[in-house]
């Protein structure tokens, strides 16, 4: 193992498993910090589901895996967050990386969440989702995460115990030893965090060779775009192409939703347009949670006989806080989570074997409730995402989508190449 991944969700591990993966990195996903050896890769991601647990608990995990990554041999670890840095004042990304720079020993890292595929920019500290500032944008009603400053200097600065500085795009653009000076100069003032501005995948391939010598880096999975060829440079993985093929499990697909996100919203509108679709009821679901996974598993077990169904409980930020002024917002979470996890393991144990997954929590409760131990990494289906495998038996095929990520037609479009 080169490179040691700790990413605070599912499918953002996902998504740096797919970078790693296209870049040309023999790239596994684990689903926690694994039981058994570890896997023989170039980089290994660790998947937690820390993102919107209290800081505290976040800490203990990150910590738990990096100590094991660096263990099995991890020179470089990285901290995989969304390209939208949610979190709270609270945390739980300041005090991750805070305990993570403690635990290497180093007094530095750079925060670059930019994913310009994506739409995701950084200029002057500012993150924009599209043409938007982060705070104009459908973030910023967020049931869990609400970002409502796109100003990640300050917002960074709010979660950590140490000074927060910034990498400008005048500087950035200079290349990578002009960033490297820059980082330089950052920590002689007592800087220990940086935000650095990217505008196109350019940048962030001078951003990773400007951090070739960092114990820490933190971001999306865009800033990892640079970080393959350090390795080659250095001969430790040879030149590759990106993923092959994977395996193909046949067998009936489902989707089931959970993100509330403005693009899996407009995903679940356009699927449901010319394919079975059930919406999860919250109201009967608190009242009797056993009826009513019930009724939705005999309803897709039907529907899948003549074709791939979908189950969400996707919905509108008005109705979202509904449901979260009626429930409690932690417990309204959990409730659709354990059904949605519950369904997944009721349709497996009938022989599904192909699921497309939209949101981070989502896709968290479903591989644990597949015992989904370990990722193989496949093409990819969309920015972000890839087509993915499960190790062990049975096998599963696997699309697991963050919230924001893909395309209007992206249910169909994953349902296919993971057939």
């Amino acid at each position: 193992m080169i490179l040691g991944c700790i990413a605070d969700d599912f499918t953002g591990a996902t998504d740096l498993a797919n970078t790693l993966t296209r870049r040309g990195m023999h790239t596994v996903q684990t689903i926690g910090i694994p039981k058994s050896e570890a896997p023989q890769a170039d980089a290994v991601v660790v998947a937690l589901k820390s993102r919107t647990i209290p800081a505290a608990d976040a800490v203990a995990q990150s910590l738990a895996a990096c100590r094991w990554l660096k263990a099995h041999g991890a020179r470089q670890i990285f901290f995989k967050y969304c390209s939208t840095f949610d979190s709270t004042d609270q945390g739980n990304i300041g005090p991750v990386t805070d305990a993570l720079l403690e635990e290497l020993g180093s007094d530095f890292a750079i925060a670059c969440p930019a994913f310009p595929e994506n739409g995701r920019t950084i200029y002057l500290g500012h993150l924009f989702v599209g043409g938007e500032l982060l705070s104009d944008s459908s973030m910023k009603n967020h049931p869990l995460t609400p970002m409502r400053d796109a100003n990640l200097v300050r917002v960074l600065g709010r979660q950590s115990k140490h000074k927060v500085g910034l990498v400008p795009y005048k500087t950035v653009k200079q290349g990578a030893p002009a960033i490297a000076e820059a980082y330089s100069a950052l920590k002689a003032q007592g800087i220990r965090h940086a935000i650095v501005d990217a505008l196109e995948d350019r940048d962030l391939e001078n951003i990773g060779a400007a951090s070739s010598a960092l114990p820490l880096i933190t971001g999306g999975s865009g800033v990892a775009i640079g970080l393959p060829q350090n390795y080659r440079i250095a001969r430790l993985i040879p030149q590759r192409e990106g993923a092959a093929p994977l395996e193909k499990v046949g067998g009936p697909g489902v989707v089931l939703s959970g993100s509330c996100s403005a693009a899996t919203l407009g995903q679940v509108e356009r699927f449901t347009a010319s394919h079975a679709a059930l919406a999860i009821d919250p109201q009967e679901l608190g009242r009797d949670p056993e009826k009513t996974i019930a009724a939705l598993l005999a309803w897709a077990t039907a529907q899948m006989k003549t074709g791939p169904a979908l189950i969400y409980a996707s919905a509108r930020p008005e109705k979202v806080a509904a449901v979260q002024a009626e429930f409690g917002r932690e417990k309204a979470g959990a409730m659709i989570e354990h059904a949605i996890a519950t369904l997944a393991s009721g349709l497996a144990a009938q022989g599904v074997r192909r699921f497309v997954i939209a949101g981070g929590e989502t896709s968290g409760a479903v591989v644990s409730a597949l015992k989904v131990e370990a990722l193989e990494i496949g093409p990819q289906i969309a920015a972000g995402v890839p087509a993915c495998l499960s190790y062990g038996s049975p096998r599963y095929a696997l699309a697991l989508k963050s919230g924001n990520f893909g395309g209007p037609d992206f249910f169909a479009e994953a349902l296919e190449a993971l057939a």
